[in-house]
C-alpha cells in the first residue's frame, strides 16, 4: 500500500488529505524490474465490479526523471461524487528508489502468503493427522545441492 499525503509546507503535510494506492503483485514485479529509462502506469477503480463503479478512479505513474537520476511517481484520484481530481508528485532519487526496491522485494512473498505457506505452525495433537505440514527450508541446504 503506497500512502501519499499533499504538502501544504517545507517538509508540512496534510494528513487529512491522503491517498492510498494497493499494488497488486504483479504491478509490485512491474515496480520491481523497473529499468532507469522505463516507465509504467496503473489504473484502478476502488468500487470495480459494484454499484458505484467509475465514480473514483485512480492512476499511478512512475516516470524517469532523465540521465539516470530517478523517477517521478504520480498520483492522480478523480472523485465524480465530490467533483474533485488531486495529482500528487514526488520526485524519487535513484538512491530512494533503490530502497522501495528492495522493501517492495521483500514485501512480495508476503503479499503472495508465502511467508504462511512455508512457515511451520504449532500443531495440536488432536488435528495433527488431518492437516499437511510445511517446513521451512534451510537457506544453507540450498547450495549442498
Amino acid at each position: 500500500m503506497l500512502t501519499f499525503f499533499p504538502a501544504v509546507g517545507q517538509r508540512k503535510y496534510d494528513y487529512t488529505k491522503k491517498q492510498l494506492f494497493a499494488l497488486s503483485p504483479t504491478e509490485v514485479g512491474s515496480l520491481i524490474s523497473l529499468g532507469p529509462a522505463e516507465s509504467c502506469e496503473f489504473f484502478h477503480d476502488p468500487s470495480m465490479k459494484s454499484s458505484h463503479e467509475g465514480q473514483v478512479k485512480k492512476s499511478l505513474s512512475i516516470t524517469p526523471l532523465g540521465s539516470d537520476n530517478g523517477y517521478f511517481v504520480n498520483i492522480t484520484v478523480l472523485n465524480n461524487v465530490q467533483k474533485t481530481n488531486e495529482r500528487l508528485s514526488v520526485p524519487v532519487t535513484k538512491a530512494e528508489f533503490a530502497v522501495m526496491r528492495t522493501a517492495l522485494s521483500f514485501a512480495l512473498p508476503h503479499i503472495m502468503g508465502w511467508d504462511q505457506a512455508l512457515s511451520t505452525h504449532p500443531q495440536s495433537t488432536s488435528t495433527s493427522a488431518s492437516k499437511p505440514r510445511f517446513e521451512q527450508p534451510n537457506p544453507a541446504s540450498e547450495w549442498d545441492r
